[in-house]
């Protein structure tokens, strides 16, 4: 009997909203949330190996436990799941879901291995800052793991050199935001850099938006859609 319908049914829709947004295709990239399970370690929810996104369903998701064994579910687990596993011990319960894209602009700045600084509010109040890029590590193994987790530090996202972002948040609404929010900024730094130098904020309201973004991070879980 397939169970966690509710958390299935939230995860599927935020990679539904992923796909229709161009930030994810075919089915590259992968999404996860954590499932709380009262007197147990915590499960994780996360997208099936190989499956394309638009044949996946709720029920396609699998769950697994935070050491990757399998615990519901018949396919395997993404190829990626060190890597949310990594993120979700090194954040604890202040993230509880991770988004891992390849989307245009901001594997533009992987490739590149140029982090994405802070040229909108928004990148501050909602990712903590410029977006850093990790030290190149194989897709799948446990290196690319520990180094992404090494650049992402405390903000919400990542660049991965030569491979694609990573998002978290609070619930996967907010990781998808996240995603989306970094994909624009990536945009508005590549585009601005062919005009010229990119303006970038000032270093005091860097300051004051990054005192926002923690008293958001300090803030308890949302189940719904970030405002």
């Amino acid at each position: 009997m397939t169970t966690w319908v509710e958390e299935r049914q939230l995860l599927w829709a935020v990679i539904q909203e992923l796909l229709g947004a161009g930030l994810i295709s075919g089915s590259s990239g992968n999404a996860s949330m954590r499932l709380p399970v009262d007197g147990l370690p915590d499960h994780v929810l996360i997208t099936p190996l190989g499956t394309p996104y638009r044949e996946m369903g709720p029920a396609d998701l699998v769950v697994i436990d935070m050491e990757g064994g399998p615990v519901e579910g018949d396919a395997a687990p993404s190829s990626e799941t060190a890597l949310h596993l990594a993120i979700y011990i090194a954040r604890g319960q202040h993230v509880t879901s991770v988004v891992h894209t390849h989307s245009l602009n901001a594997t533009v700045a992987a490739v590149t291995g140029m982090e994405i600084p802070a040229v909108v509010d928004e990148m501050v109040v909602k990712v903590g800052g410029s977006v850093r890029v990790a030290e190149y590590g194989f897709p799948s193994s446990e290196e690319l793991a520990q180094r992404a987790c090494q650049a992402l530090g405390d903000n919400n996202a990542v660049l991965l050199r030569n491979h694609g972002l990573v998002g978290v948040g609070r619930n996967p609404w907010e990781a998808h935001e996240v995603c989306q929010l970094v994909e624009r900024a990536a945009q508005i730094f590549v585009l601005a850099s062919y005009l010229g130098k990119p303006n970038l904020l000032p270093p005091e309201v860097v300051e004051t938006e990054q005192e926002l973004f923690r008293m958001r991070q300090r803030s308890s879980f949302l189940g719904a859609p970030p405002s």
